[in-house]
């Protein structure tokens, strides 16, 4: 934020200190934002330790997912919901107009400092920009290699995904209807697996039978 309000550049590229970027990243994505209406522009995440496990070489085919399948559809219809940390490229104008609901996250009266990349893009696109995913600006991430690092940070997200949902419930109606089937499909999809595992639980407590049927397809 400091080097935001201190740039006079007309973009600014967002980076997390541990992501290498292709050396041709900013040649993609500044294209995409030649057009006036573009807020935000994202590159595709790789791992950059994908071969470190079992558990870096999944991270990254889901990360292959998320930016390929879910940003690329999002992208078709004018709003990619979260523009990654690892690698975005923002309108400057656009966001020195945001920096100060930017500084100030709160949630139902307590300061929130996770998520924030999707905050950002949230803010963004309520202030009527649009968000746009360039699959070949390549930035290599690193990711966690061991399962409790990933799943404490998979609950960070999922803490973020259903917040920032809350916050942008009223910008929905705008954007195009897959957009809101989308993000009903990431919200319901965690809850419905959620409520599948307590009742399969209740069932093996209440009847002593194990749900292999329904085990075996969510594993």
């Amino acid at each position: 934020i400091a080097a935001i309000r201190r740039s006079a550049g007309d973009m600014v590229l967002n980076v997390d200190s541990d992501t290498i970027l292709a050396s041709d990243v900013i040649r993609k994505l500044v294209p995409k934002m030649q057009d006036p209406a573009v807020g935000a522009a994202m590159g595709q995440l790789t791992a950059r330790n994908r071969n470190d496990s079992w558990l870096t070489r999944l991270i990254d085919m889901e990360y292959w997912l998320a930016c390929n399948e879910e940003r690329a559809a999002q992208a078709r219809f004018g709003a990619v919901m979260c523009c990654c940390g690892p690698c975005a490229i923002y309108r400057r104008s656009a966001l020195a107009s945001l920096l100060d609901q930017y500084e100030s996250q709160y949630f139902r009266g307590k300061p929130s400092d996770f998520g924030e990349d999707r905050h950002l893009t949230i803010l963004m696109l309520k202030a009527g920009f649009r968000t746009e995913y360039v699959p070949s600006a390549i930035a290599a991430t690193v990711v966690p290699n061991k399962l409790g690092p990933y799943l404490r940070q998979q609950l960070r997200w999922a803490r973020s995904t259903f917040r920032d949902t809350l916050l942008g419930l009223r910008l929905l109606p705008n954007l195009n209807r897959f957009l809101t089937l989308d993000v009903v499909g990431q919200n319901l999809g965690p809850l419905l697996l959620a409520l599948s595992v307590l009742t399969g639980l209740a069932q093996l407590a209440l009847t002593g039978n194990v749900p292999w049927l329904p085990a075996l397809m969510i594993v």
